[in-house]
């Protein structure tokens, strides 16, 4: 069970005067090898990061040649927390010594994707504000390790974090042990950037937080000194990589949704002032945040949301990021540099906050946000897949998408129409796995337009998201399956034919195509779906 006095709260700005490298950390210092070589065989780690920031980075490649030098490494069994997605450092090299059993809640890595797909790590795809609730409650099993990246630590036990929050404070709460890896990368001034604070169970207490910057914490993790066993300096960046430029059919969907929300404030369902966004991780997302940037009709947003990417600097450049609340960082190498040259500048633009509290359903609900995520697949209906490649392979996950999406005060998905150059169309007569029912999906948006969802029935849906958002070469198709499946439906509310619904799917697999007129490859496409999940891998956007 999760006991809050782990967790000790002191006064808001008390920071420490003192150099980075105090007595308590001289003391407490220890080689990632050395901290390696404490771990048990079989080990449950909670670690710090989150899509990917934040992550430790030198202590999981010291256990993973740990066990690659041992005689019997079948003996090790690793089970890994974090926030999100980390980087290589810690999910890639943990995977590729096969001893990884068990990973939640998030990943985007090719090896754990392969390992997940293959049937050899058990991976529990979850929505992230549930995460923290089943590991208090000992749903999951119990925490041995916390290994956590931060800037600072002091005497007292105060740990400031880096570049994420995450689900760090709820890991260093939990764990028998906690490791620290102390990054020098990280300048002293990201001290106050975060707001730590997490909710107690069971009382059904309001999370009080009104604005999305708000302040309810503390700017640190405050722990007994003597449950830190061990710490490691480091100077490493994330090795994110950033996102690719956006192209030109993400900057139309961008525009397709501008000029969806100053139709709602001309209609006064949104106030001129707009309320905060909520986007995911992508080109399509940032190409969102640089259209806002360059026109006028928009003077100031807010953001409420999980991740903040270089994107963000658009805003700032155009003066018009009111304020931003996240859970993560995320910058390039590029992005990275210019946010600490900047550091004491925006400090007063961001907060970071604990997965637990920028995920948490009551505040989404209450602060009335703008969602914005990134759609693998639709269906005519409105229902959306967001992790599986013809309904068995993993993509990533989940993520936050369907917290922000269910408690949305408008909610809309994104995607290309099309993919592959056409072999894939991003609308189907029916999904090959549901993430997001059309009970929660409000509005449809591609390139080719954009399709206002609410208070319209079933075929209703299906007819605007056939007019507005599927591509021509799909067209056709589509309007003829949604005709022939009020034929044939053995009920009109929302029709189907179950015969046809999945075809699709199965001739992408059989053919490498969605489309009936395409013709089979010399190579085709193998009917094993992790190897269609790999074809598609370039066309699919990152998600959050």
């Amino acid at each position: 069970m999760y006991i809050r006095k782990h967790i000790l709260n002191i006064p808001f700005r008390c920071y420490s005067s003192e150099s980075r490298i105090n007595s308590f950390i001289k003391s407490k210092l220890m080689s990632a090898e050395d901290v390696a070589q404490k771990f048990p065989e079989q080990i449950t780690i909670g670690a710090s990061g989150f899509t990917p920031a934040g992550y430790p980075k030198v202590i999981p490649s010291a256990f993973a040649q740990r066990i690659k030098n041992s005689k019997n490494p079948e003996n090790f069994s690793i089970n890994l927390y974090t926030g999100a997605s980390t980087g290589d450092e810690l999910d890639g090299v943990l995977a590729r010594t096969g001893r990884m059993k068990l990973r939640i809640p998030y990943q985007s890595h090719p090896d754990l994707r392969k390992l997940i797909n293959e049937g050899k790590l058990n991976f529990i795809d979850m929505h992230l504000s549930h995460v923290g609730r089943y590991i208090r409650e000992g749903i999951f099993p119990p925490i041995d390790v916390a290994i956590i990246e931060a800037c600072d630590v002091t005497p007292d036990g105060r740990i400031y974090l880096t570049n994420s929050s995450g689900m760090s404070g709820t890991y260093l709460s939990l764990a028998k042990d906690i490791y620290i890896e102390l990054n020098q990368a990280h300048p002293l001034e990201m001290k106050g950037l975060h707001d730590i604070y997490l909710p107690e169970l069971h009382t059904g207490r309001p999370i009080n937080i009104d604005y999305v910057d708000d302040r309810i914490g503390t700017p640190y993790v405050r722990v007994n000194p003597e449950r830190i066993k061990g710490i490691v300096l480091t100077d490493k960046f994330d090795s994110s990589k950033g996102f690719k430029q956006p192209d030109d059919a993400s900057f139309k969907i961008a525009n397709n949704i501008l000029d969806f929300i100053l139709h709602e404030v001309e209609y006064g369902r949104i106030p001129k002032k707009l309320l905060p966004f909520q986007s995911g991780v992508g080109n399509v997302a940032n190409a969102v945040l640089a259209c806002i940037a360059r026109d006028k009709r928009f003077n100031s947003i807010e953001m409420y949301t999980e991740v903040i990417q270089d994107s963000i600097f658009d805003l700032l450049d155009s003066d018009k990021l009111r304020f931003a609340s996240t859970t993560a960082l995320t910058f390039s190498a590029q992005g990275q540099i210019r946010f600490f040259k900047e550091i004491n500048e925006l400090k007063s633009k961001f907060i970071l906050r604990p997965m637990e509290i920028s995920n948490n359903p009551e505040v989404i609900r209450r602060m009335g946000l703008i969602t914005m995520n990134t759609a693998l697949e639709a269906d005519i209906y409105g229902n959306v897949n967001s992790t599986h490649v013809l309904g068995s392979s993993m993509m990533n996950g989940i993520g936050g998408s369907g917290d922000f999406t269910r408690n949305a005060y408008i909610s809309i998905f994104m995607a290309p129409s099309i993919a592959k150059g056409g072999k894939i169309s991003a609308f189907v007569p029916m999904v090959s796995h549901v993430d997001h029912n059309e009970h929660s999906v409000q509005v449809m948006v591609s390139e080719q337009g954009l399709a206002d969802l609410r208070a319209k029935t079933p075929k209703q849906r299906a007819k605007l998201i056939i007019d507005k958002c599927v591509h021509p070469m799909y067209k056709d198709q589509l309007n003829d399956y949604f005709q022939h499946a009020q034929r044939v439906s053995f009920a009109q509310h929302t029709p189907h034919d179950l015969k046809q619904a999945l075809s699709w799917h199965v001739r992408l697999q059989e053919t490498g195509s969605m489309h009936p007129d395409h013709q089979q490859s010399q190579q085709p496409t193998s009917k094993d779906t992790e190897k269609a999940a790999k074809k598609m891998d370039e066309t699919v956007p990152n998600k959050k």
